[in-house]
């Protein structure tokens, strides 16, 4: 605990996203941009039991999702990406897999992970959020949709237009410095999420310049405030 955190009397604890998740009592989980099902699996150790909806494009990725999520009756899995309209689209595959994209991936992401640069692409199937949310979600419950789509994160949110406001919580992945061509960066989708009247709860660094020590995005938790009796 740091002078400053003694001095004032800071309760500092790392931040605990199960808890939040629990508090929040959420029913449902769009995890799009799945990859192999990390997120899920997560939330699993984390404690939630609740049922998981799993997006995943690419088709190497997508087999090793189905797999685990075929062991799971609460866990499904969809090859598709989501995006602002269906349709048919090439996505940018990245050596790590993770990284992945629909935008090209812009120099400082380069720099920041050279392990990550494209190495191909591949088509994929693209949907919306709108599209599929009332297969899953049944009225009353509480849903977050997680995304980490790696850029892309402005385009399936406008392709959620009609759902967003039945949307409980979001986590979404933002950058601090442009890391893909086109996408949005942190204080406009910080703004975006306010507008539609979510707050952010949670913050986590994701990607940092393991030379200089910038941190480069971070994934926010954003959840509808509660309202006081």
């Amino acid at each position: 605990m740091s002078r400053f955190t003694r001095r004032f009397g800071f309760d500092v604890a790392r931040f605990d996203r199960g808890r939040l998740i629990a508090h929040q009592r959420i029913a449902v989980v769009f995890d799009i941009g799945a990859n192999v099902g990390q997120y899920a699996e997560e939330l699993r150790a984390l404690g939630y039991r609740g049922r998981i909806v799993s997006c995943e494009p690419l088709a190497a990725a997508y087999r090793e999702l189905a797999a685990k999520a075929a062991r799971d009756p609460q866990w499904e899995a969809l090859h598709v990406a989501l995006g602002e309209a269906a349709g048919r689209r090439e996505m940018h595959v990245a050596a790590n897999s993770q990284s992945s994209s629909l935008l090209e991936m812009h120099a400082n992401h380069v720099a920041a992970a050279p392990h990550a640069t494209y190495e191909g692409s591949e088509a994929v199937e693209v949907t919306t959020l709108d599209a599929i949310f009332d297969r899953y979600v049944r009225d009353g419950e509480r849903v977050l949709v997680k995304l980490d789509v790696q850029g892309y994160e402005r385009f399936v949110l406008a392709g959620a237009r009609a759902s967003v406001p039945r949307v409980h919580g979001v986590q979404l992945e933002m950058s601090l410095v442009p890391l893909y061509e086109g996408e949005a960066l942190f204080p406009e989708l910080l703004a975006q999420m306010t507008a539609h009247g979510f707050q952010l709860m949670g913050i986590e660094p994701v990607l940092v310049d393991r030379e200089t020590g910038q941190l480069l995005a971070v994934d926010g938790m954003f959840f509808r405030p509660e309202v006081a009796a």
